[in-house]
């Protein structure tokens, strides 16, 4: 691959967009792989090879997390680069209306959209899990070609069915392929890259897999060589590594068509919530898991490889979150999101910079339903070392202390007042600001998602936050 040595160059002083190199960017998203599921981030009885690979030549993230424990409003915040609640997916989307907690407003300006403007070819493969129908498909918001599944997740990853509903589309058709879902997406990525890489417009692929997503029905030939490499493994944990370990073998297939090009190529790793426990997950040092605003369900493993600009082999403990991605893909584009974006731009970071704190407060909050949650938040609040919990919406708040404590253990709710009110102030600020949005789709409104960009996202701005220690 070639060098970005524009990347090197902050992009205010590069020259404009069409005469600066202008990388591919591949964004690779698993669904629910947990903090401790790669052997790059510490599973002994796990073998993944090939983001190990990517690890090793890009920039391995120690204290990522995902916007949300669970899907739906991590993707939408990955998308937007703004926080879930604000772009009216605070919970996960659904078939069904009595138990479907977001509807993506249309005023959401996608990181697709952004791109598609500047001049790239921008591809959704895998799973979309924003909107099942116009105008929240994947080519209603941004991406020129989408090929993959509508929905959340999959009842069989052979049938690719969900409530006995075939979400597989390629655009408007549907289609019914044969095959296990992560071969039918890997190879779908491989053939997008084929043919778009040789190509004079940069490329942008949206490449998110179900994996490891419950039902756990690895195919058979991969259970089997785990049985036979980890004597004494359960078959619950047997199944669930040779899911992973079968996604990572299609993720080597795509960093292999990436690397038989030599177009600059940024490929970025993550996943949209913390592992699964019930399913043999391991979120390693953190508490808890998918679905609970703990450390468990937040903290997710994440890799970027930026040729030119990361140094290979480094890690970082900057802390960010997935909406974070957002800014950083499009400055390392060349252009910029239209205000407001809650995001902040990690390109300092990916070039060995300081950067400090992003924001002076994280917010994670996740809306459901059933009697656990009765249509009512979750909510966590970080700032510094201190995190304030409310893992349930009939639970009083909890406080921690992460730098001493982070197992999340000791609750420290009545020995610290002072920090205890300034979060629990910043959080209900948060919960006002996120009130005003609407995240139910009104049943007979006429609804227009005709792109609402800049007239020039390319304009000679800082991109968003990239520099600016105040956002």
């Amino acid at each position: 691959m070639l060098c970005l040595v524009a990347l090197l160059t902050p992009l205010a002083s590069q020259p404009s967009t069409s005469e600066a190199v202008r990388p591919n960017i591949v964004l690779i998203v698993a669904d629910d792989l947990g903090y401790a599921d790669l052997s790059c981030y510490g599973a002994e009885d796990l073998r993944s090879p090939h983001l190990d690979r990517l690890a090793a030549r890009g920039q391995r993230w120690t204290n990522f997390y995902a916007n949300c424990p669970v899907c739906s409003p991590t993707r939408a915040a990955l998308l937007t680069g703004r926080y879930q609640d604000l772009v009216g997916v605070p919970g996960v989307i659904r078939t069904h209306r009595e138990n479907n907690w977001g509807d993506l407003v249309d005023e959401a300006v996608t990181l697709p959209q952004v791109l598609r403007e500047a001049g790239y070819a921008t591809h959704c493969i895998g799973k979309w899990h924003l909107g099942l129908d116009a105008p929240d498909r994947p080519h209603d918001r941004g991406f020129d070609r989408f090929v993959g599944f509508l929905g959340d997740m999959m009842d069989d990853y052979y049938t690719h069915r969900r409530h006995d509903i075939n979400y597989m589309r390629r655009g408007d058709e549907t289609i019914d392929p044969e095959g296990h879902a992560t071969d039918l997406f890997t190879q779908w990525a491989v053939d997008t890259l084929e043919e778009g890489l040789p190509k004079a417009e940069p490329l942008f692929l949206y490449l998110a897999y179900n994996a490891p997503h419950t039902p756990i029905q690895p195919p058979s030939d991969w259970l089997t060589k785990v049985r036979q490499r980890e004597p004494g493994i359960s078959e619950k944990r047997a199944k669930l590594v040779a899911l992973i370990e079968h996604m990572d073998d299609g993720i080597g297939r795509v960093l292999d068509a990436v690397d038989a090009s030599d177009e600059p190529t940024v490929v970025i790793f993550t996943s949209d919530n913390g592992g699964q426990l019930s399913v043999g997950a391991s979120n390693g040092p953190h508490r808890d898991g998918k679905g609970s605003v703990y450390e468990g369900g937040l903290a997710v493993p994440t890799i970027i490889d930026a040729p030119g600009l990361t140094a290979a082999g480094t890690e970082t403990d900057q802390l960010a979150l997935s909406m974070d991605l957002t800014p950083t893909i499009a400055e390392l584009a060349g252009t910029r999101l239209p205000d407001p974006v809650d995001g902040v731009s990690l390109v300092p970071t990916l070039q060995g910079e300081g950067q400090g704190e992003l924001r002076s407060t994280h917010f994670f909050r996740r809306r459901e339903g059933g009697r656990a949650y009765n249509g009512m938040t979750i909510n966590a609040v970080r700032s510094g070392p201190w995190k304030l919990v409310q893992n349930s919406p009939f639970a009083p708040f909890e406080l921690y202390n992460l730098a001493n404590d982070p197992l999340e253990e000791t609750d420290l709710i009545d020995k610290a007042p002072k920090v205890r009110k300034a979060l629990v102030a910043a959080l209900s600020e948060h919960r006002q600001r996120c009130g005003a949005v609407r995240w139910q789709a009104a049943a007979t409104a006429t609804r227009d998602v005709s792109a609402r960009l800049p007239t020039s996202p390319s304009a000679a701005k800082r991109p968003n936050g990239s520099r600016d220690a105040s956002r």
